[in-house]
């Protein structure tokens, strides 16, 4: 056991594993993974173990913003600085603290007020501020007013304003407009830019994320793949289609958010991918989609895993190769089998959530020709 580095470690309701050495962290999250997918040559990597993290959802409080109490959603605790976060966005955090030090907090129990959060996204090279507003407060326009005085004082790039639902307990919305900047963040992996919204879901650790698409790239280059289509399944903004877009004759995006794949044909056209296509389709769907044969798919699913019709009719596709990439190991367990035809060749361990039990996972199925 070792001391947790986050004086609020205990308290918050974030990390749960800052008292346990890294090391052995480390080897809980491969052990898991081993034991899911009973396939024992499971590679490990991680990262630093502190502030890796571009990301923060921060309550506001009547003084202030902070993160929600463990095992009390309805208390917050008033956090100074993040040690999981990076330096650029501790530095937003403080901003934000300095100056709304007196606002209409949502209450999530009386379900009034206005503030509800302060998304803070640091990227490389960019950064924003969402505040998360509830849309059935009669204090919108002072609050808005508050927010455009902030925008103009503070460093960040780009900021917004945010409408929910006082019912709902999200911080993101299609409801939303730019006060300062615009509604786009950009990234670069592996020498690729890639743009996505400050409403959209993006990795929070870069390193590591970064390192992993390394990881999948060269997966895929042991294999002659000149005349084989990818399909880039849950593909979000195109990272893992545009990336690995060089290896195959033809590359196809699918994702069910339509503003991920706006930012997709955008992610596509700007990195001169000129065999790649990006289709909104609900991958259930899959069915509905001509896609080219031999094919290798690239699969990454949010938490919850795939539909049942999504794995069925990836079985009747019968692709080559399959490279799961997954946040949830217990539901990837569950899936595995399902793929019958399949076989594990390969699996590792990605840490991009140190100091939590989350990790993420990626194993290479390759089809048993003997099936």
């Amino acid at each position: 056991m070792v001391k947790g580095r986050c004086p609020f470690f205990g308290r918050c309701g974030g990390c749960t594993a800052q008292h346990v050495d890294y090391a052995d962290q480390l080897e809980n999250k491969k052990k898991q993974l081993v034991q899911a997918i009973d396939f024992e040559d499971v590679k490990a990597f991680s990262g630093t173990e502190y502030a890796y993290r571009n990301r923060m959802d921060f309550v506001f409080h009547k003084t202030g913003v902070g993160l929600r109490q463990r095992g009390k959603w309805d208390r917050i605790v008033d956090v100074e600085t993040c040690a999981i976060a990076n330096a650029e966005l501790n530095v937003l955090l403080k901003e934000v603290r300095d100056f709304f030090t007196d606002v209409d907090a949502f209450d999530v129990r009386k379900h009034s007020g206005t503030f509800k959060y302060a998304v803070i996204r640091t990227p490389q090279n960019d950064s924003s501020i969402s505040f998360v507003l509830n849309e059935d407060s009669s204090r919108i326009t002072e609050a808005t007013e508050k927010i455009e005085e902030f925008a103009k004082k503070s460093s960040v790039n780009n900021v917004v304003v945010t409408y929910v639902s006082s019912k709902t307990d999200v911080s993101v919305s299609g409801e939303f407009y730019v006060v300062k900047g615009k509604d786009m963040l950009h990234e670069n992996y592996l020498g690729k830019e890639f743009v996505y919204s400050v409403q959209g879901f993006f990795q929070n650790n870069h390193k590591m994320a970064e390192n992993m698409k390394k990881y999948v790239y060269d997966l895929l280059a042991k294999y002659d793949t000149s005349n084989v289509h990818l399909l880039d399944l849950y593909g979000g903004v195109g990272s893992f289609g545009v990336l690995n877009a060089d290896l195959f004759n033809g590359v196809t995006v699918v994702e069910s958010v339509k503003e991920c794949i706006d930012a997709a044909e955008i992610n596509l056209k700007e990195n001169n991918i000129t065999n790649g296509s990006a289709v909104v389709m609900d991958a259930k769907n899959l069915r509905k989609l001509d896609v080219p044969s031999p094919l290798f798919v690239i699969t990454d699913p949010p938490r919850c895993g795939m539909h049942l019709k999504t794995i069925a009719q990836l079985n009747e596709l019968n692709p080559k190769v399959i490279i799961y990439v997954s946040c949830n190991v217990a539901q990837l367990a569950k899936e595995l089998d399902k793929f019958f035809k399949h076989k594990v060749e390969s699996a590792a361990m990605f840490d991009l959530f140190p100091q939590t039990p989350h990790s993420e996972a990626v194993v290479e199925l390759v089809l048993d020709e003997k099936d």
